[in-house]
């Protein structure tokens, strides 16, 4: 006999043997699983933790098989992941049909996880995760992490579950519009730019046809461009010392602050500097590839002003992780906003000086006050810089000459904030 909602919601794990009947009669013992039949093949196993789970036994070509049909749930509770007893029957009924047609169902059933797998492969959201998991490799984590961001929350839920070949120009151009309807122009065009090396990676992997971002030129309207803000007046930048000098935030920021214009890192790498990656006795700071924007490891050598800095500091934060840990937690590093807050605290807003403004100012005022070779500062500040035979320089490459370069600045700081009259120290560096 078939059987019923009641039967199947009774049926409960053994506690004690009992005699089955279904196809067969089986004796089964305590802790094991038994069969409940509903005939045709298909019956409900019971497990020992209750569980129940739907079966076919079936033939085929000769030999017995066993189909998983889905884990039972009661009519009005049935899920994705369950099956119902209507939709068990209506699913080896499927089944019975393939078999009249020569198809092996459990054969079938791998060819379609297979091809269920493949087709989530090649949806954008399978490529683009495949293209950051390749190339992320040569960016920054917080680069990364930025780009996974703006994935998530703009494209991914439009086109995401799309795939990739089948995706238009103007299905894209409705995704970058809706960005920009919010005014986020900016980062309709890092969509974009997402995009089109998603679809060329998608080329690359014969999964599209071409990049359809290239038809999109023109279609939206050009960013403002702003450069970050910088103060890179010798005189100015000296009111910039001094106002670092009377800060009186928080000692870890301070000491961040006052670190900024000494070594020349982007505000990323200098609040998630680690202790590990500093050592006071070869003067050097050595950022590992993984924080760097340019994806290569990068050495700072440290002027006389910087170690003390960080003497200053180490009592405090050198049992941790982070040189400048995050006041919160301490586990992590210091928040991104942290520079930039301390020099709005001090007068300065953000047309006039930001946490980046630190590099422009060294390149600014060390290439047209100090005369230091252009290289060598593009080498300190990790720029890419490529020797005359177009090969890229390694991390140590004129080492001696950027630490000089260092200290010489540090030195032309201290000058400029005491509002010394300071001789141009052109030709000393290289």
């Amino acid at each position: 006999m078939p059987l019923t909602e009641l039967e199947i919601r009774n049926a409960k794990p053994l506690e004690k043997p009992v005699k089955v009947k279904g196809e067969k009669t089986t004796f089964v013992t305590v802790g094991g699983s038994y069969k409940l039949s509903d005939g045709g093949g298909m019956y409900l196993e019971v497990m020992p933790n209750g569980s129940k789970y739907w079966r076919l036994k079936f033939r085929f070509a000769g030999k017995e098989k066993r189909l998983a049909l889905g884990v039972y749930s009661a009519p009005g509770r049935a899920s994705s992941e369950t099956v119902a007893l209507t939709e068990a029957r209506q699913m080896m009924a499927n089944a019975k049909n393939q078999i009249r047609e020569g198809i092996d169902p459990s054969h079938q059933r791998k060819v379609e996880k297979i091809t269920k797998a493949q087709s989530a492969a090649n949806t954008f959201e399978g490529v683009a995760n495949e293209w950051l998991e390749k190339f992320g490799a040569k960016k920054a984590a917080s680069t990364i992490e930025k780009t996974r961001f703006i994935l998530r929350r703009d494209v991914f839920p439009w086109l995401g579950a799309l795939p990739i070949a089948e995706i238009k120009p103007v299905d894209l151009l409705a995704v970058l519009q809706r960005i920009e309807g919010r005014g986020a122009l900016e980062t309709a065009h890092r969509a974009k730019q997402y995009a089109g090396q998603i679809f060329r990676f998608a080329v690359g992997t014969k999964r599209a046809e071409r990049d359809i971002s290239q038809d999109l030129k023109g279609a939206l309207p050009s960013p403002n461009v702003t450069h970050r803000a910088a103060i890179t007046d010798p005189v100015k930048f000296g009111g910039l010392l001094r106002a670092i000098d009377a800060f009186n935030g928080t000692f870890t920021v301070k000491c961040a602050i006052e670190l900024a214009p000494l070594i020349f890192v982007r505000p990323g790498e200098l609040r998630q500097t680690e202790w590990a990656w500093v050592d006071l006795d070869a003067a050097t700071i050595c950022y590992p590839a993984s924080v760097m924007k340019m994806r290569e490891d990068h050495i700072v050598p440290l002027s006389r002003q910087a170690l003390e800095i960080l003497r200053e500091i180490q009592p405090l934060t050198g049992r941790g992780k982070y040189v400048f840990p995050s006041i919160r937690t301490g586990e992590q590093s210091m928040s991104e906003a942290a520079i930039n807050a301390a020099l709005r605290r001090m007068g300065f807003d953000k047309t006039e000086m930001t946490g980046h403004g630190f590099r422009a100012a060294i390149r600014t005022i060390g290439d047209e006050v100090l005369g230091f070779r252009v290289d060598i500062i593009e080498h300190q500040l990790a720029h890419a810089v490529k020797d005359p035979n177009g090969r890229a320089y390694n991390r140590t490459a004129h080492f001696p000459e950027r630490r000089k370069m260092m200290q010489q600045w540090a030195d032309y700081l201290d000058k400029l904030k005491v509002g010394a009259e300071v001789i141009p120290l052109h030709g000393q560096v290289g």
